[in-house]
């Protein structure tokens, strides 16, 4: 049951509301009305069956993000490193200028928060350009 309670307070489910924008649950993409709008940070509730991978690598990287593995075991992927998150609360965060991809190892649940909040890194759907 997600609401929004008046303008300024949202309740809501990170497993229910990350569904409706690809995870994610705050950030520049939400309506300047919504809460959840910021262009300072952007925070993300990940839900990967294993084997799940990114798309492409994230090139030219201009934020700093922080990952927080919920459960599950999740590889993040950097030029010439390896970093895997096996133990809840486990974490890793890197900042601008760093290339990554990751990888769900096992079926994984993971927290992301990155700031600042900016437009251009979203993978295009499948069948978009």
């Amino acid at each position: 049951m997600s609401a929004a309670m008046d303008d300024s307070v949202y309740v809501g489910n990170a497993g229910q509301d990350a569904a409706l924008d690809r995870g994610w649950l705050l950030g520049h993409f939400k309506d300047a009305d919504d809460p959840r709008h910021s262009e300072a940070v952007e925070i993300k509730w990940g839900v990967h069956p294993r084997g799940d991978t990114r798309a492409r690598w994230v090139r030219g990287e201009k934020r700093t993000a922080l990952q927080v593995l919920i459960s599950g075991r999740f590889r993040v992927e950097f030029p010439g490193r390896s970093v895997v998150l096996e133990r809840q609360g486990d974490y890793v965060v890197w900042g601008e200028g760093v290339d990554h991809s990751w990888c769900a190892e096992e079926e994984s649940v993971v927290l992301t928060v990155r700031w600042p909040s900016v437009p251009g890194y979203a993978v295009p759907a499948a069948g978009t350009a």
